[in-house]
């Protein structure tokens, strides 16, 4: 089969992406899907994908249940592949996360792919960067080796500018197949659906909605996802004597537009967080948003324009917000359509050129935008307002 050519003649940029596969739950791994799919379509790129999760064949893929073992085992199949595929590639294309993960593969596809003379996009998707590059100052050098480093929020630009660190700004895509619906006279239909781990503090939306009751004694609250922190929640959600409250697990991506659809009013209140997906989604489907002003957050909600903000840790502030959508039927539509036109920034056509751009410059194809340092779009300052009739000007992790 003939390699495809890009438009000046020369071969289409051949990019080995790596990231987590929908094995692994989280924005990762789901934004990985979408962007491989998408370019998957083009002609002027030619893209593979290497999992940082790989399964092992066949009867060797029993290591993996075993704890400890499992970690070992895939960690050298995924080494194994990463030596066999890196010298059919032009560029290497990293997703990365904070603390360990950050050394579990993203730094020897790093290494590995500078060793083999491969151009290296880190994609670096954690809130908690800011504290990993502090306490971890190991993971500066590493980073540094990198040709490029592309974050999906204005937030992580800003983190990494305080480590010397230059960083460009691409957004996460929405998935276009979610369906807008306008809300209007809002039922006390409540939803959750971050990971249950201490930093998306789903306590405090335990503690807002507890307040809530006390005002609706008929509302609902829908938790979905697993982590770590599910047992401790479903011990305070009896604690509080929550009515009407459903821990619901795991829910697969091809049913969350189902899952938002059900849902009136949508609660995050992280303390740590880049740019949640699930707020695009909520942004999609027509969901009123309350959140905490945690990390990049305010990058992506515009407080009072596309959804409220409240401080985090806040469970008083967050039922105070929740209870404003439900007895304000004008902020609802304004949040919404706002929202709503704030979505175009993140849809394919927009991210398209981009990333195809970054592409054409580590190989040396005009690009003219590749030419230029400058992030997708103008970095904001978080609480700065968004323009009469359009969508916000800053940019915006998993």
């Amino acid at each position: 089969m003939s390699t495809p050519s890009s438009s000046n003649g020369g071969h289409a940029p051949r990019v080995l992406l790596i990231a987590p596969s929908l094995e692994i739950l989280g924005g990762q791994a789901v934004q990985a899907a979408r962007l491989l799919a998408q370019l998957r379509k083009e002609e002027s790129v030619v893209i593979d994908f290497l999992p940082m999760n790989p399964r092992l064949p066949g009867p060797l893929s029993l290591l993996q249940r075993i704890k400890y073992v499992r970690t070992a085992a895939t960690l050298v199949t995924f080494l194994l592949k990463l030596l066999v595929r890196l010298p059919r590639y032009d560029v290497v294309h990293v997703f990365a996360a904070g603390y360990f993960s950050f050394w579990w593969a993203p730094t020897p596809a790093i290494l590995l792919g500078k060793a083999f003379g491969k151009k290296v996009i880190l994609n670096y998707r954690d809130g908690r960067a800011e504290d990993h590059l502090r306490n971890w100052r190991t993971a500066i050098p590493v980073i540094r080796k990198a040709d490029v480093i592309v974050a999906p929020s204005g937030y992580l630009v800003d983190v990494f500018a305080k480590f010397g660190l230059p960083a460009r700004s691409i957004f996460n895509v929405i998935d276009e197949r979610y369906s807008y619906r306008q809300r209007r006279g809002l039922r006390p239909v409540f939803l959750h659906n971050r990971i249950l781990e201490p930093l998306y503090n789903v306590e405090c939306t335990l503690r807002a909605f507890a307040l809530i009751q006390q005002r609706y004694p008929d509302a609902s609250l829908t938790v979905a996802h697993e982590g770590v922190s599910r047992p401790a929640l479903e011990q305070l959600a009896r604690e509080l004597k929550l009515e009407h409250t459903r821990f619901i697990g795991s829910v697969p991506q091809d049913r969350m537009a189902e899952l938002l659809d059900t849902a009136d009013v949508y609660l995050t209140t992280p303390n740590i967080d880049c740019m949640p997906g699930s707020v695009l989604e909520c942004f999609a489907v027509g969901l009123p948003i309350v959140a905490t002003r945690a990390g990049g957050i305010p990058y992506i909600v515009t407080h009072g324009q596309t959804g409220l903000l409240v401080p985090c840790d806040d469970h008083q502030a967050v039922a105070a917000a929740a209870l404003r959508l439900l007895e304000d039927d004008e902020l609802v539509v304004r949040l919404t359509t706002n929202a709503r036109r704030e979505l175009e920034r993140y849809r394919w056509p927009q991210i398209r050129d981009k990333w195809l751009g970054v592409y054409r410059e580590l190989t040396d194809v005009t690009s003219e935008w590749a030419k230029s340092d400058a992030p997708s779009v103008p970095v904001r300052q978080p609480g700065s307002p968004v323009e009469a009739g359009r969508a916000g000007t800053g940019s915006v992790s998993a």
